[in-house]
């Protein structure tokens, strides 16, 4: 099929790869525009634009896709179906409906569940065991087009964020293929979504990362994968960041206040929470590397009774 692919960070990009390494055309490219990246605001392109740009796909990338006049130009294209995935703009009626096949979406959840911008994150950040990527036709709702493809995925008892955002980028890949081989042989069963049980899946930003020790150890290490790698779950320490990258749960802990520091070993140190206590594996201080917590320990004094977040 010949095709207009929307879409803009990496998730995209692979499915994107996928497309161009298949028998399928991609015509056309639309993203979104360069943006500013770290504390020297460098202008960076989109990851989706840097690989049609080496493949020599021509790209777009309007502020908005309903300006006047867009989807006129994509129109010349002549394409049979438009592939989105993560574009990151509402996309209008006149290009939903611009091609023969209109557009499908690949979707990292189960749909109805999880909508949103950041599925990936809360499937881990909520505890949930079990997710994968929904392949839909789209509709001018959000995240609410009728359902062609589902493929499901198992999230392990030590998953981040960022190792299920890789196992999903494949899977989605994969499905999106074989979807567009079923719209071609006219072998697709829509199915209409139903009513989610499972929250809108919200952009997350940084603020967000901020580790609040009145919830329960068993939620809380749920949370720091769920941030993992990004914005991260961080509280504050002598006036400093300090970051969580991975913890274990203490259920018979959590008689002390939250927050507060409940033992100090060789290789690990206890906080309290709510409910139990979170036994911490590896850190990261303001201005320093990731390390093990021993490695923290040993250059850094955190003693019992010690409080996090001031």
């Amino acid at each position: 099929m010949n095709i207009i692919f929307m879409g803009t960070p990496d998730f995209a990009e692979a499915d994107l790869l996928a497309l161009i390494n298949s028998r399928h055309k991609v015509l056309a490219v639309v993203t979104q525009p360069d943006k500013p990246q770290g504390r020297k605001g460098i202008l960076t392109p989109p990851p989706v634009k840097m690989l049609a740009k080496e493949h020599g796909i021509p790209v777009f990338q309007p502020e908005k896709v309903k300006e006047e006049g867009f989807d006129k130009k994509l129109a010349e294209f002549n394409a049979d179906i438009c592939v989105v995935v993560a574009f990151g703009q509402i996309i209008p009626a006149s290009i939903l409906n611009m091609t023969k096949y209109g557009c499908i979406n690949v979707h990292a959840s189960l749909l109805p569940d999880y909508r949103g911008a950041a599925p990936i994150q809360w499937a881990v950040i909520d505890g949930e065991r079990e997710t994968g990527v929904t392949v839909m036709q789209m509709d001018e709702g959000l995240d609410t087009g009728d359902i062609l493809n589902v493929k499901k995925v198992t999230i392990a008892a030590d998953e981040t964020a960022g190792s299920l955002f890789d196992k999903l980028k494949e899977v989605g890949s994969n499905a999106l293929l074989e979807t567009l081989d079923l719209i071609e042989e006219g072998k697709t069963n829509p199915i209409k979504q139903g009513t989610p049980v499972k929250g809108y899946a919200k952009i997350l930003k940084k603020s967000m990362g901020f580790i609040d020790f009145n919830k329960s150890a068993d939620r809380l290490e749920c949370f720091i994968r769920g941030m993992d790698p990004w914005p991260s779950a961080y509280t504050k320490w002598n006036g400093k960041t300090l970051k969580f990258w991975k913890a274990e749960v203490i259920k018979d802990g959590g008689h002390a206040e939250a927050a507060v520091v409940t033992k100090v070993s060789g290789d690990s140190f206890e906080v309290s929470c709510a409910e139990g206590c979170l036994k911490v594996l590896e850190v990261q201080l303001e201005g320093k590397k990731r390390m093990k917590t021993g490695d923290f320990l040993r250059g850094n004094e955190l003693k019992v009774g010690d409080r996090f977040g001031e």
